[in-house]
């Protein structure tokens, strides 16, 4: 099967590299022609050379054909990935600076809070660009594989705008799945049921996960046919590490009934209640790893990711090339939705697609996420049912903010931009409005390079944010780094651990939520 893949930015190294070893690994794709394309010549280069020697250590016959020409990539592809980050560090890092001046305290800041609605304004134009060359060019019913964040506003803009079908896919409902299933594991050797050295896989509990993006919850957990729900927050309260690394989730199971596919950090800043007010951040959280609720956590990793990754990169192209086959093959959906498309071999997972009446007490239309299976016939998503209420009313709130967030990117709406960072859950619970109407400026003043759609709108922000300057600031803002915010280490210090810098810099999860082998 001779397929091109293009895979549009490239230059992201965990998920390039990664993705594309775990196509290889699949017999009948061995001949797949990697078109990857970023607009940095210089990652781009980076990762071309290190996709070539591992391909030519492998003895494989794919090809790598990098370009800076997006529609160069895209003409004649079957399948498109899309792992973009719109204004890169750079943009990121105004993410989560000028929110902190508000009082708005983000650990990830990419899916909604003010984070994820800038990042939205920012990325949307560039796919809806991307489905413009996919409409055009790329082969007939090519299909959009999206990984980039903020993943619902994303996929909704592009199926309902686009024109092109696109699925988003994440792995946080692969990693909730391990825990529950190191919390089963615990639980069944305390009872006897297995033995003390037994490795419990996540493929021997039976779960579904329901609800959207970051917002997922397990609606069926069963191990050997027994309904493991009503014993989740005992199972969890009895772990040795979780009680300590995942206290939000924890207490959001106590309340609600059900887990949550997303990390600590993840999930406290959806909410209204953990990081509205500082003083009280930290006992939510914890900082043995970012992913937990450090303040800016995910900018860090990425930071000291990507400086580690330039300054290393002549090593990585000296050390022993991976080996490419099924036995070294991720968790991650892409290729086993395109294995399945191909082959014919069933696949199911957790995938992001429009509400069809799947989630009947979520709007028609939004992104949900469900199971799916994917076969010769396609990728068929059945109907799961209504979410318990109160996971129900969570994930509308979120909702309602990522479709006006994702309206006001299509449209350059600043009205809607800013009705959307009044009704996102923390960003209410913390600023007034007022506050938000100002923060909103401040971020596309800052942005405005990667705001197309506000050119416009963006003199008028910055005169009526110099107006407030000359007449004393509309509002007060903080002087804060945050309640819980780490020093991004230098090249020097990041080299006392290179190993562990090594393998931040080249990882796909960089939460590394997904500790154990896919097989």
């Amino acid at each position: 099967m001779a397929l091109k893949i293009a895979m549009i930015g490239a230059g992201s190294i965990g998920f390039t590299r990664r993705l594309m070893h775990d196509i290889l690994a699949i017999p009948e794709l061995a001949d797949t022609t990697f078109a990857l394309m970023d607009i940095s010549p210089r990652n781009l280069d980076m990762v071309t050379q290190l996709c070539r020697r591992d391909i030519e250590a492998n003895k494989l016959s794919a090809t790598v054909v990098p370009t800076t020409n997006q529609r160069e990539a895209i003409a004649d592809s079957d399948y498109i990935i899309c792992m973009i980050r719109q204004g890169g560090l750079e943009a990121f890092q105004t993410d989560i600076d000028i929110p902190l001046k508000y009082g708005v305290d983000q650990c990830v800041g990419d899916t909604i809070c003010a984070g994820g609605i800038m990042y939205a304004q920012r990325t949307i134009p560039v796919l809806l660009s991307i489905c413009k060359d996919i409409r055009e060019v790329a082969k007939p019913d090519a299909l959009f594989l999206n990984y980039s964040n903020p993943m619902a506003m994303n996929v909704w803009a592009c199926n309902l705008y686009g024109g092109v079908q696109t699925i988003g896919l994440c792995h946080g409902v692969q990693g909730a799945h391990w825990q529950i299933t190191h919390c089963i594991e615990n639980w069944a050797k305390r009872e006897g049921l297995v033995p003390q050295d037994y490795n419990m896989h996540r493929r021997e509990v039976d779960v579904i996960a329901s609800g959207i993006n970051h917002q997922t919850w397990f609606v069926k957990v069963q191990w050997r046919g027994m309904d493991m729900l009503p014993r989740m927050l005992e199972l969890f309260e009895a772990h040795p590490e979780y009680p300590q690394t995942e206290k939000v989730r924890i207490d959001v199971l106590r309340r609600f009934g059900y887990y949550s596919t997303e990390s600590n950090g993840h999930l406290s800043e959806y909410l209204p209640w953990y990081r509205k007010r500082p003083a009280e951040i930290n006992k939510w959280i914890d900082l043995s790893n970012w992913i937990n609720g450090e303040t800016g956590g995910y900018l860090r990793v990425c930071t000291e990711g990507r400086n580690w990754f330039e300054n290393d990169f002549p090593n990585w192209m000296q050390e022993t090339p991976p080996v490419i086959g099924p036995n070294n093959r991720s968790e991650e959906h892409g290729s086993y939705i395109i294995e399945g498309l191909e082959t014919g071999r069933v696949y199911r997972g957790h995938f992001n697609v429009p509400n069809r009446g799947q989630i009947p007490n979520l709007p028609d239309g939004c992104i949900i996420e469900i199971p799916g299976y994917v076969d010769l016939n396609g990728i068929n998503m059945p109907v799961v049912g209504d979410l318990p209420l109160a996971c129900a009313a969570t994930c509308s709130v979120s909702v309602r903010v990522q479709q006006m967030a994702m309206e006001a990117a299509v449209h350059g709406d600043v009205n809607l931009l800013k009705q959307a960072m009044l009704h996102d859950p923390l960003v209410g619970a913390v600023c007034d409005p007022e506050e938000v109407w100002q923060m909103t400026d401040e971020m596309l003043v800052a942005q405005s390079q990667w705001l197309p759609q506000y050119a416009e709108a963006i003199p008028q922000a910055r005169q009526r944010l110099h107006a407030a300057t000359q007449n004393g600031t509309r509002v007060t803002l903080r002087q804060t780094e945050g309640a819980a915010r780490l020093h991004t280490r230098t090249l020097e210090e990041l080299a006392q651990q290179a190993e562990e810098a090594r393998a931040n810099a080249s990882a796909a999860d960089k939460g590394k939520m997904t500790k154990e082998p896919a097989h």
